[in-house]
């Protein structure tokens, strides 16, 4: 199956359009055509009604094989050009609102005293889309953040061939109003909370959907969503009493009208993981090396000797 007929179906679907699509593409409409009419008759079957522009159930069970393929595609020609290409003094870092943590940032303004001639980007990404991301190569570097039992890895897509390690682990807390009955808790239990007034923050603060796949409750319902990757924002709105919210604790401290409080059982920790492609070298491994111990020295040998192993 042609994947460049994979990848005009799979933006027409997103679009809705064959001349939007066309125009994200840089094609004719004509051709936009010819390329599902090529697959449709490959497969033997329409993958996409014409009024309104929408996948055919045949055409959605395509596109559930034709996004991981296309990505992996990405992924491969992201390697062939690092292993490729002549080094350079650039580095581009997609990180998670909640991984930009005060470590982090310490660490990566030694990097930058350190090697002055280093180019960072920083781009801020959510947890979700940095994987893919890093995948393709349009970021070299990931820091990504989510809940998980203390020293357990993040549950991340298995899409390509990356390398995970540890950046931290801090403790997460429930995220309450300043006048909640259960604000002045010293710690509380989930199950505390089960039929609370949530807020799903999926982008941000742990998804609804994991608490209640962690507690094996069908509990934990959304009074609001919030989509989106502004931490101060969500917070303004947990202070407003719209709902709670699970966030590490170091999140919530300088916030006057919200308090966060520890939760006891089940255990979980607020993690941070760095991600990268296998094929590392040059300034994107310097950075990796600084970014990846938690407040320990990791060595070039013993951070080749972690990844050997992957």
């Amino acid at each position: 199956m042609d994947p460049h007929l994979l990848r005009t179906f799979v933006t027409v679907a997103r679009c809705g359009s064959f001349s939007e699509a066309a125009r994200e593409l840089g094609y004719t409409q004509s051709a936009v055509s010819q390329h599902i009419a090529a697959l449709e008759s490959e497969l033997g079957a329409p993958i996409l009604d014409r009024r309104p522009v929408a996948p055919t159930s045949l055409g959605a069970r395509l596109l559930e094989h034709a996004g991981p393929l296309l990505l992996r595609l990405d992924a491969a020609r992201a390697d062939m050009a690092r292993l490729t290409s002549a080094p350079v003094s650039r580095v581009t870092v997609g990180v998670s609102p909640l991984a930009l943590s005060p470590d982090f940032t310490r660490r990566l303004t030694e990097v930058c005293q350190a090697s002055p001639t280093l180019e960072i980007t920083v781009r801020a990404l959510s947890s979700q889309a940095i994987p893919a991301e890093v995948a393709k190569g349009t970021v070299d570097l990931g820091v990504v953040d989510g809940m998980a039992a203390p020293n357990d890895p993040l549950n991340l897509p298995d899409i390509a061939p990356l390398t995970t390690a540890p950046v931290s682990e801090r403790p997460i807390a429930v995220v309450l109003p300043t006048m909640h009955p259960l604000a002045g808790r010293a710690s509380l239990c989930l199950s505390d909370l089960i039929d609370a007034r949530w807020i799903d923050a999926p982008e941000i603060a742990v998804p609804l959907v994991q608490l209640r796949t962690v507690t094996e409750s069908d509990g934990y319902r959304a009074f609001l969503r919030y989509e989106g990757t502004d931490v101060q924002g969500l917070i303004a709105l947990v202070g407003a009493g719209y709902g709670l919210v699970l966030l590490p604790h170091t999140a919530v401290n300088r916030f006057p009208d919200v308090t966060a409080v520890p939760i006891r059982e089940p255990r979980l920790v607020h993690r941070i993981e760095l991600l990268h492609s296998r094929i590392l070298d040059g300034c994107a491994k310097q950075l990796a090396l600084a970014l990846a111990a938690d407040g320990e020295s990791l060595t070039e040998d013993r951070f080749d000797s972690l990844h050997a192993t992957e």
